[in-house]
Formats: C-alpha cells, sequence, structure tokens
C-alpha cells in the first residue's frame, strides 16, 4: 500500500466523495472522530472501521499529513445486522400471527396492534397506537382488574390465561384469553408488556348456549306431564319431576 491512493485503491466508489472529504478536512485543520470508513481487503471483503482523523503537523506546525485511528467494528456491525434482521423477522411473525397481539408501553399506551387484534376488534392499528389501552378499549367493569394484570407485567409479575373483555368499533364485545408477558431492552428494563392471546368469544358463546340448553332441559323435564326421574351410576335418585311428587306423595327433597 505504501506510496498507492488511500482513496482511489482502497474506498469503493459510493463511499469514495465522502472519505476524502473527511481527509480533506484533517489536511486542512479539521479534525473528525467516529466515522465509519468502509474499507475493502486484499480479498475483495468489506471491513468497516470507526475512524478518528487526526490532523498531523512537523516541529513548525505545518500541516503534513493525516493520522487515522480507528476500531474494526465489522464484527459489531455484523450483530447489528443480525439483530436488525431478526428484529424485522419478529415483527412479520407477530403481525401474520393467527393469535391476537398487542403490546403497550411503560405508560399502558398501545405500541403493538397486529392484524389478528385488528380483524377481531375493527380497530385497526393506526386507530390505536398512542391511546391507553385500558381507558380506551376494557369496559367500566373490567378496568380495574386488567389494569392491575397489566400493572404487574410491568413490575414484573406476569400473568397466564387471564380472560379479557374487549370492545369492538361496533360496540360488540370480545373476549381474549390473555399471556400478559414482561417486555425488557438490552439493558434489561422493563419498556411495557406485551399480550399475546387467544378469541375465545366463540368457545364463550357455546358454553352459554349449552347452559341455556340445559337450563331449558330441566324446565321441560320439571314441568312435563309424564312422570320423570332419574339416577346415577350408584342407583341413586338425582331426577325426580313435579308429575313422579304428584303421583308418588314424595317431593324431590
Amino acid at each position: 500500500v505504501f506510496g498507492k491512493d488511500l482513496v482511489d485503491e482502497y474506498i469503493s466508489d459510493e463511499f469514495r466523495e465522502s472519505v476524502r472529504q473527511v481527509l480533506d478536512d484533517a489536511l486542512h485543520g479539521q479534525q473528525t472522530d467516529n466515522y465509519q470508513v468502509p474499507l475493502f481487503t486484499k480479498h475483495g471483503d468489506r471491513v468497516e472501521v470507526l475512524l478518528n482523523a487526526t490532523t498531523r503537523v512537523d516541529a513548525a506546525g505545518t500541516i503534513v499529513g493525516v493520522v487515522g485511528v480507528g476500531q474494526d467494528i465489522t464484527a459489531i456491525n455484523d450483530s447489528q445486522a443480525e439483530l436488525s434482521r431478526l428484529a424485522n423477522d419478529l415483527q412479520l411473525v407477530i403481525e401474520a400471527a393467527n393469535a391476537p397481539i398487542f403490546g403497550i408501553n411503560a405508560e399502558g399506551r398501545v405500541n403493538e396492534w397486529n392484524r389478528k387484534m385488528a380483524a377481531i376488534t375493527g380497530f385497526s392499528k393506526d386507530d390505536v397506537f398512542g391511546k391507553d389501552l385500558v381507558d380506551e378499549y376494557i369496559s367500566d367493569e373490567f378496568r380495574e382488574s386488567v389494569r392491575q394484570v397489566l400493572d404487574d407485567a410491568l413490575h414484573g409479575q406476569q400473568t397466564d390465561n387471564y380472560q379479557v373483555p374487549l370492545f369492538t368499533k361496533h360496540g360488540d364485545r370480545v373476549e381474549v384469553l390473555l399471556n400478559a408477558t414482561t417486555r425488557v431492552d438490552a439493558a434489561g428494563t422493563i419498556v411495557g408488556v406485551v399480550g399475546v392471546g387467544q378469541d375465545i368469544t366463540a368457545i364463550n358463546d357455546s358454553q352459554a348456549e349449552l347452559s341455556r340448553l340445559a337450563n331449558d332441559l330441566q324446565l321441560v323435564i320439571e314441568a312435563a306431564n309424564a312422570p320423570i326421574f332419574g339416577i346415577n351410576a350408584e342407583g341413586r335418585v338425582n331426577e325426580w319431576n313435579r308429575k313422579m311428587a304428584a303421583i308418588t306423595g314424595f317431593s324431590k327433597d
């Protein structure tokens, strides 16, 4: 490399002008700190150097060149690029998940809202971002209990399988079975909560319908004009309708 032009020989075309400017500035006494310089190796690989470009002067104070003191940050940049890729992949997974997923920051304001959440509530990401989840989307009767679950998660105490009632844009109620998970940053500081849920509205509706049918059946048995009784597996009476009581004289009790 001795005697060769650093910029022309070892800097790629896209960065040549900006690197030349940094070195020219240093040659005119204007030093630059922490400038990222891309260099190419003998084998064509790219390395990243974080550079301090310092003016070099002789004994008389005349500028005679530039000294560059740097740090090889190739591995750091590669790690950051990989982390960025993983973060993007995670965002895609969250967005495309078939489970409703939301996130709140430390103030309880929505900062994550995937497509499934939008589908079951009718509220788009733009509708909810920055709004207080509990105040805006939870009914009065459940507000305090839901707030407590989220506050617990903001203090590191996670909750699994908590049933959260949400109201849709059209005023309908949907039920979400929620896992509230603490969200931390790289330093381990709690920065929010991620909620991963399951829409159990249809399940709850089915259970309510089964309960209604069971109650209706009980009324039919009780009011039937035919004597009806039942026994359990041990042969003990567990059903005795009014007609049975009327014809036998024995009450249910």
